[in-house]
C-alpha cells in the first residue's frame, strides 16, 4: 500500500509498505478512505518532537471501513464505518474508566509511565504506525474505533478524529462556562474549534489572537473579535476589551510553535529577549534542519503561555492544549502563582469526546467541515505539508482523499 513515512527530520516521503496485519485479538484492520494533515505532523517533520523513529507511516487522524477483527473485538464487524480516535486506549484501566483515555496504563507498549499512545507518533508515544496510509492496523479496537451514523459525513468525521475534540477539550481545561469572556491563542485549525467549542459551552465573548489575516477572517466568521499581533499588543488590547480586567479564560492553541511578531508594538514589549527565545528554540529543536523556508520552527516557544498569564484576570483559568514537547521546561510560574491562576493542560481524551460531538455533526448543531480548506490525494501530500508548514494563504486544513 503507499503509506507518508517519516524518515528523518525534514524528510517524508509516499512509500510502499506492506499492508498490516492483526497482530493482537484486539486489533481491527481498517480500510482508510479519509486522513488529513495535522499540525502535530509538522512538530515530527520539524523536529520540535523529538525521538521519531525511522520508518514510522505518520498521521493520527483517520476515517474508514472495518476491513478486519480480532478474536476479541466486540461491537464491530467488516464493513461498519469508523472514526478512529487519535489517541489509543484500552477502555479497560482505571484511567480509561475515569475519562482521562489519553493517559491509558496499557496503550503505550513503554509502560503507565510513558502516557500517550498515539498514531504515528515518536517511541515514546509506542512508535505505532499512522493513518496517513492506504490501511491501518488499530490497537485496543473496542474503545479506539467509533461507529459514524450515517446523517455524518467523511469530512465531518475526519474533523472529529482529532482537531474538534481537540478545541472542545481546550474549553473544558480552561473551564470555560456560561457568561465567560474566552481568549484563544492561535486562529489555526484547532484554534477554530477551540472558538466554536466555547461558544457552544456558553462563553459570551470570544477573542482571537493570530498574526494571519487569512485565519482571522475565518475566526470573524465565528463572530470572534481578532487580535493581529503583528499590528497590536494583544495583551493590551484584551485588558481594553475587557475593561483593564483580562479574560475569564484563556485557551492556548499554539504551543511550541510560536512565532515572534514581525512588527507593530508587540514586537517592542517581548516578555522575554530575543537571547531568551534562540536559546528555547535551541533546547525545544536541537536537531532542526530547515530547507529554507520550510520545515522552520517557531521563534519564540514560550510566547504563547506567556501572553495567556499575561491576558488572563486574576484567578481566571487557562487550559493548553497546544503542543510542548516533553523536554520543554520554560513556563512563567512565578507570575501564575500570583495571579492565583489555575492552569491545566494535557492531550486530548478523544474517546470521550468523539461521540458526543459526532451526535452534534449529525443533527447540525456543529458542522466541523466547514474549517476544511483543502482537499489532496495521497500523491500531493508532500507538497501539501509544505504549503501548510510555512502557512501559505488559505492553507488551514488539508483532507486527504485516500480512496
Amino acid at each position: 500500500m503507499k503509506a507518508l513515512v517519516w524518515h528523518g527530520i525534514g524528510d517524508i516521503r509516499l512509500d510502499n509498505v506492506d499492508i498490516p496485519d492483526i497482530v493482537e485479538p484486539t486489533d481491527a484492520i481498517v480500510r482508510l478512505t479519509t486522513s488529513a494533515i495535522c499540525g502535530t505532523d509538522l512538530h515530527l517533520v520539524r523536529g520540535t518532537m523529538p525521538g521519531m523513529k525511522e520508518g514510522t507511516i505518520v498521521g493520527h487522524e483517520g476515517v474508514g471501513v472495518v476491513e478486519d477483527v480480532g478474536a476479541a473485538v466486540r461491537g464491530f464487524t467488516p464493513g461498519d464505518r469508523v472514526v478512529i480516535c487519535s489517541t489509543i486506549a484500552c477502555g479497560i484501566c482505571s484511567y480509561c474508566r475515569a475519562g482521562y483515555f489519553a493517559q491509558c496504563d496499557t496503550a503505550n507498549p513503554n509502560g503507565p509511565q510513558a502516557g500517550t499512545s498515539f498514531f504515528g507518533g515518536p517511541e515514546a508515544t509506542g512508535a505505532v504506525n499512522g493513518l496517513q496510509a492506504e490501511y491501518a492496523r488499530v490497537p485496543h479496537a473496542t474503545t479506539t474505533l467509533v461507529k459514524i451514523p450515517d446523517a455524518v459525513t467523511d469530512d465531518q468525521a475526519i474533523m472529529i478524529s482529532d482537531v474538534m475534540p481537540t478545541g472542545w477539550f481546550g474549553a473544558r481545561l480552561a473551564q470555560v462556562t456560561e457568561g465567560d469572556a474566552v481568549l484563544v491563542l492561535g486562529a489555526g485549525v484547532v484554534g477554530q474549534c477551540a472558538i466554536a467549542s466555547a461558544k457552544r459551552q456558553g462563553a459570551t465573548r470570544v477573542l482571537v489572537v493570530d498574526g494571519l489575516d487569512d485565519r482571522l477572517a475565518i475566526a470573524r466568521t465565528q463572530n470572534a473579535e481578532v487580535i493581529n499581533f503583528n499590528t497590536e499588543d494583544p495583551v493590551e488590547v484584551v485588558r481594553e476589551l475587557t475593561g483593564g480586567i483580562g479574560v475569564d479564560r484563556v485557551i492556548d492553541a499554539v504551543g511550541i510553535d510560536a512565532q515572534r511578531p514581525s512588527g507593530g508594538p508587540a514586537a517592542k514589549t517581548l516578555p522575554v529577549s530575543d537571547d531568551s527565545f534562540d536559546a528555547e528554540r535551541g533546547k525545544a529543536a536541537p536537531d532542526a534542519d530547515p530547507e529554507g523556508d520550510t520545515w522552520v520552527p517557531g521563534n519564540a516557544p514560550s510566547l504563547a503561555v506567556r501572553w495567556a498569564v499575561k491576558a488572563a484576570a486574576k484567578a481566571g483559568s487557562i487550559g493548553i492544549i497546544g503542543v510542548y514537547p516533553p523536554n520543554f521546561d520554560v513556563f512563567p510560574i512565578g507570575e501564575m502563582m500570583n495571579r492565583n491562576l489555575t492552569v491545566q493542560a494535557g492531550n486530548c481524551n478523544h474517546r470521550r469526546y468523539i461521540p458526543h460531538l459526532l451526535a452534534m455533526a449529525a443533527t447540525g448543531a456543529l458542522d466541523p467541515a466547514a474549517f476544511i480548506t483543502q482537499h489532496a490525494a495521497p500523491t500531493r501530500a508532500l507538497d501539501a505539508y509544505q504549503r501548510f508548514d510555512t502557512r501559505e494563504q488559505g492553507w488551514l486544513k488539508t483532507v486527504l482523499d485516500v480512496t
